[in-house]
């Protein structure tokens, strides 16, 4: 964890302000300790991400309301089919084979 005033020395382009103007908009969700906010890695590669959507991208807030939790969203959805695919290679053999099969049948 780290400390306001280091996460953003290690984003350039982004002023105090700005982050907490995406705190207030729940894009990004640091820890609060009192009142000061603590960063984890992935906050501040989400920090990154959202100036180069903004900046890059040309992208505006309100494309970001809708982008950010679609991205949350497909994050969340590999970890969910990471968790499945470990617990599918933990069954014995002939059970893992019925699940391949039954992925590969159509959909009905």
């Amino acid at each position: 964890m780290i400390e306001e005033r280091e996460a953003l020395a290690r984003i350039s382009g982004v002023r105090r302000e700005t982050l907490h103007l995406w705190i207030a908009r729940g894009w990004v969700t640091p820890e609060r300790n009192n009142e000061e906010l603590r960063f984890r890695e992935i906050d501040v590669a989400r920090i990154r991400l959202i100036r180069e959507f903004q900046t890059d991208l040309n992208l505006g807030d309100d494309a970001l309301d809708v982008i950010l939790p679609l991205l949350d969203q497909v994050h969340g959805l590999r970890r969910q089919v990471r968790r499945m695919a470990g617990a599918v290679n933990r069954e014995p053999e002939d059970v893992r084979r019925r699940i391949g099969r039954s992925l590969s049948e159509p959909p009905e």
